[in-house]
């Protein structure tokens, strides 16, 4: 039975992923951690992350940015796995997730969803035909109003991964309110809606000469990221020191 720390737990995702585990027979929440014990979780829940002695096999992390900084040096310290959920890490915080990943295992993720991580696959084969044909590529995510971070880290995930077989010559365009002039042909447009309820929503478009074409990606249910998540701990428990991927756990489901 792999042993989880739950980080965030009373989140949003902490309930989601709390629920899930519940259910599973191969994974167990033995601790979580958060700002607030408010819960019935049936596991003990620790205000403060340096408190935590209970032994663990791995942490899912669904909390903030900035608790980011204690988890990455409680996981090195502790040696035990993480699984970096939370998005909207500075420059300075993504390379201390670099770094940690040198001495522990760390997998991180914009999104954890198995559809997000396939069109991250498909979005490479589209930008490598289309691009070089003149299309321009735009991107825009819609999330619900509770949503801190913008773009989503799911919406630079998209980007990276089609800048990447692009020799990475394409910039990112978030504004273009204070400027009067023509797109240029190598940047890619990311645009953020926030309203509602929205899990989460995305369309990369490619628009051409008379043809455009689409990629969408629509989560109706948080649970699909618990779910990947979930899969993301079974995969990273044991494992040794290094950066890993939710295209690491999709190729060894």
């Amino acid at each position: 039975m792999i042993r989880a720390i739950m980080h965030g737990c009373n989140g949003h995702m902490g309930q989601v992923v709390t629920g899930l585990i519940k259910a599973d027979q191969d994974i167990e929440i033995v601790a979580g951690i958060d700002l607030a014990d408010c819960r019935e979780n049936g596991y003990p829940v620790f205000t403060n992350l340096r408190d935590c002695n209970v032994d663990a096999d791995v942490v899912i992390d669904f909390a903030s940015a900035k608790a980011v900084d204690e988890l990455l040096k409680f996981s090195v310290e502790r040696q035990i796995p993480v699984v970096l959920c939370t998005t909207g890490l500075t420059e300075e915080q993504l390379q201390a997730v670099e770094e940690a990943s040198r001495r522990v295992s760390v997998l991180k993720s914009a999104n954890m969803s198995l559809g997000v991580n396939m069109l991250l696959k498909l979005l490479k084969d589209a930008a490598r035909i289309l691009a070089p044909a003149g299309f321009d590529i735009e991107i825009v995510e819609k999330h619900h109003n509770r949503k801190l971070d913008a773009p989503s880290g799911t919406a630079l995930a998209l980007a990276d991964s089609i800048n990447e077989v692009l020799d990475r010559e394409y910039i990112y365009k978030f504004d273009r309110s204070q400027e009067h002039k023509k797109r240029e042909k190598k940047e890619i447009g990311i645009s953020a809606v926030r309203g509602g309820t929205i899990v989460g929503d995305h369309d990369v478009i490619f628009a051409g000469t008379d043809e455009v074409i689409t990629f969408s990606h629509t989560a109706y249910s948080r649970a699909i990221f618990g779910k990947g998540a979930v899969q993301a701990a079974k995969f990273l428990a044991g494992k040794p020191a290094g950066y890993y991927q939710m295209s690491d756990v999709i190729e060894n489901c």
